[in-house]
């Protein structure tokens, strides 16, 4: 008999708890979508660009609907995360070989993140081959590189004639940074004072990178790390008349070097709500969005309505939803937090500042569900796919955990969208599973839903505007993001984490 009734009594609640989800998603409309994205999307925020005025509009509008709604602040008494962005701009850079003047973008280019300012006078060059020192393979055995410049081809060996040394595969990864950055380390380890690198390809003066690099986070920019450069085919002649040496060996010719640039600091922030959990309150479901979008590109704006106004207004929304549940006494058991993004574009650097400075312990939050453009049809539903008008992409349920999938498909059975997983598929060619801010939660363990409704011919174009926006679907995504969040934010266990990072 007690058995019957801790059945009957889990039953009641669970149909109590359907009837509050569905009560609050009531909340969620079409027209309350339609005025938020208008002003998101408007010429007023200016394309929201990172570090620029119009996405620090957007992102007061975002922190006084938070006020509004009374969310709590998520970043200690603030609503705002802010992260510094770092742009360095050369001012100049030569190299000097019997008294000729090589030119920075003519004969030879900088790494912007990782290289400071610098003055060589008539300096040693001594050559490396691959430049690579691991357990497999040593280009250093026996050669002296302190105080020397290390000049080094680009690319890598093969081991045994079956793999390479550096990507561990037969596949090949000649322009990879983390392998510059290790021939760069290996350089330093040794003493020496400087890296070049021979590319196998010499570019165009005109296709050298430019004297500007874009927007880095601050805390990305590596420290104390060996300036290196690529230099082009007429330095490796003048060091010793287009002969190479053996490797080991010194060219014949110093090299006096001279370096300089200058740094531009601006602030950009990750907008922060709460709605502070019950009994679980020490748990955590984040649901974010980012509201960056490519900016302004002249006088042309890129208003990025559906990327990604669509899903800021939607975890707006959802905010209004939990926050008003809460005011009722109906509040969840888990702390929401309601997180919009900044720098998606630019890399996923507000996701990843937060993930690496995180405001939320990461092994207490239970899921990140992360929204990515729901506002319109995708190209392939466009050519005339079934339920053009009723579904959404869902990327990342079949990762981390077990959980992710069921608890979404029930939440779809209030909305009942049809829900497409082809880009789970570990062989698209598109990678959107690590496209977008949800990976950077990812990374760190945490489970993750990404919702999507693919690329259109508006994407990353000034036409993305919320005139063409589908508000009755978009509605109906947004809310079956709500339903799955409120399962997650009110069910008895945290998500399992048992399947392994991809």
């Amino acid at each position: 008999m007690k058995q019957i009734t801790l059945v009957v009594l889990a039953f009641v609640a669970f149909l109590n708890t359907n009837a509050q989800a569905k009560k609050y998603a009531k909340t969620i409309t079409e027209d309350e979508l339609k005025q938020h994205l208008n002003y998101i999307a408007g010429p007023e925020c200016e394309g929201r660009g990172t570090g620029t005025p119009g996405i620090a509009k957007a992102a007061a509008y975002i922190e006084n609907q938070f006020k509004n709604f009374g969310l709590q602040p998520g970043f200690n008494a603030d609503y705002q995360m802010s992260y510094n962005l770092v742009q360095d701009s050369i001012t100049n850079g030569t190299i000097t070989i019997d008294d000729k003047l090589y030119s920075i973008n003519d004969d030879f280019s900088a790494f912007f993140r990782t290289n400071t300012n610098q003055q060589i006078d008539k300096a040693t060059v001594i050559y490396l081959g691959f430049g690579i020192k691991d357990d497999k393979w040593n280009d250093y055995i026996n050669k002296n590189v302190t105080g020397k410049i290390v000049i080094v081809d680009e690319g890598e060996p093969m081991l045994n004639d079956t793999t390479f040394v550096l990507s561990g595969s037969k596949k090949k990864s000649d322009w990879s940074a983390a392998n510059y950055n290790k021939k760069a380390q290996a350089a330093k380890d040794a003493g020496a004072i400087a890296l070049f690198i021979i590319p196998k390809k010499y570019a165009k003066a005109q296709n050298w990178p430019a004297r500007r690099s874009g927007m880095t986070p601050e805390y990305k920019i590596e420290k104390d790390a060996l300036n290196r450069y690529l230099i082009n085919e007429s330095i490796v002649k003048a060091l010793q008349n287009g002969i190479m040496p053996d490797p080991g060996a010194d060219f014949d010719k110093k090299v006096t070097l001279n370096f300089n640039k200058t740094f531009f600091t601006t602030k950009a922030s990750n907008v922060i709500g709460v709605v502070a959990g019950s009994d679980k309150k020490e748990e955590y479901l984040i649901i974010t969005a980012h509201m960056d979008h490519l900016g302004k590109r002249g006088d042309v704006i890129y208003y990025g309505a559906d990327d990604d106004g669509s899903g800021t207004c939607a975890v707006i929304e959802m905010a209004n939803a939990f926050a008003e549940a809460k005011k009722n006494g109906k509040g969840p058991r888990r702390t929401v937090v309601f997180m919009t993004v900044s720098g998606e574009e630019m890399g996923l650097l507000g996701s990843g500042y937060y993930a690496n400075h995180p405001a939320f312990a990461m092994d207490k939050t239970t899921c990140n569900l992360n929204i990515d453009m729901i506002g319109r049809i995708g190209s392939d539903y466009l050519k005339g796919e079934n339920d053009s008008l009723n579904y959404v992409y869902v990327i990342g349920d079949d990762k981390l955990s077990s959980d992710l999938r069921p608890i979404n498909e029930k939440a779809n059975k209030q909305t009942k969208l049809k829900l497409d997983y082809r880009y789970n598929d570990p062989n698209d060619k598109n990678r959107f599973y690590y496209r977008s801010d949800h990976y950077n939660f990812a990374e760190k363990g945490v489970p993750i839903i990404f919702y999507f409704d693919g690329v259109h011919a508006d994407y990353h174009k000034p036409t993305d505007t919320p005139e063409k926006i589908n508000y009755d679907l978009y509605a109906k995504r947004t809310k079956l993001v709500f339903y799955t969040a409120w399962e997650m934010a009110n069910r008895d266990e945290m998500l399992k984490r048992d399947i392994p990072l991809q």
